[in-house]
């Protein structure tokens, strides 16, 4: 199964610049997720509401033009599938939680709050972390094997972005997000791009204004977390740092489920 995941930063923009139709036609992959769609699905266009050989599933944020997330699911995948939106106990008005649920397998392709809006935003910021961080735990009790993908908005360590000295103190940099991600870690849960290779240095995403990615001064902040048992599936872990259409790029798991 190929996997990608995409914070295609305006799911419109992107599909008028040519440049989701040329990924789909050069990875042809099973699972498409898409992050900060920044659309309603009576905005999209038929391409985009169904797309060739695709299933497509939205989870739109209320507010107009911001968030949300969305899924390309390969015809005939699955026999039979579960869209999750949202998490329990939890208000995601901002459509940040999107899952594909097939038997025991779930796959979630999530956008994570930034939290750099404001004081109460940061607090949001960590709430959300520990509420994913314990929904999985649950499902992962009842026997589900988990895959999680998307943009969870932090650079876990020095050698996750450009310049770390300079941002010791920039939000998705901070101690208390960085350490959300090894309490994932010492949970069992595993960053498959840092397991497979640990002293790799490569980026998911670069200020666009200053012309970072030209000069790749970026982070990476778009991952794959597995449960550790479903470590030993995966085949293969990339960047395509070479996919323009956003300040993000694609991130691809191939794994055999």
């Amino acid at each position: 199964m190929k996997i990608i995941s995409f914070n295609v930063n305006g799911i419109r923009a992107i599909e008028k610049k040519g440049e989701l139709a040329k990924l789909i036609a050069h990875e042809k992959p099973d699972l498409l997720f898409l992050q900060e769609i920044k659309a309603k699905a009576d905005q999209l266009s038929d391409a985009l509401l169904k797309p060739a050989g695709y299933d497509a599933h939205y989870h739109s944020a209320e507010k107009p033009g911001y968030s949300g997330t969305g899924v390309f699911l390969k015809k005939s995948l699955f026999q039979n599938i579960e869209i999750l939106r949202g998490m329990p106990k939890w208000n995601d008005h901002e459509g940040r939680i999107l899952g594909v649920k097939a038997g025991d397998l779930i796959v979630f392709g999530n956008y994570f709050p930034n939290g750099g809006k404001s004081a109460e935003a940061w607090k949001e910021k960590l709430k959300f972390y520990d509420h994913f961080h314990n929904y999985i735990a649950e499902l992962r009790k009842k026997k589900h094997r988990i895959i999680f993908t998307g943009d969870l908005n932090v650079a876990h360590a020095p050698i996750d972005l450009a310049r770390p000295k300079e941002n010791e103190k920039s939000i998705g940099f901070l101690p208390e997000e960085r350490a959300w991600v090894d309490r994932l870690v010492a949970d069992d849960w595993v960053d498959v791009f840092r397991k497979k290779f640990p002293e790799t240095v490569s980026y998911t995403w670069w200020q666009m204004q200053s012309r970072a990615r030209e000069r790749n001064i970026g982070w990476r902040i778009d991952y794959f977390i597995v449960d550790k048992s479903l470590y030993g599936a995966v085949k293969d872990v990339r960047h395509l740092n070479d996919q323009l259409g956003s300040d993000h790029c694609p991130i691809v798991l191939d794994i055999k489920i």
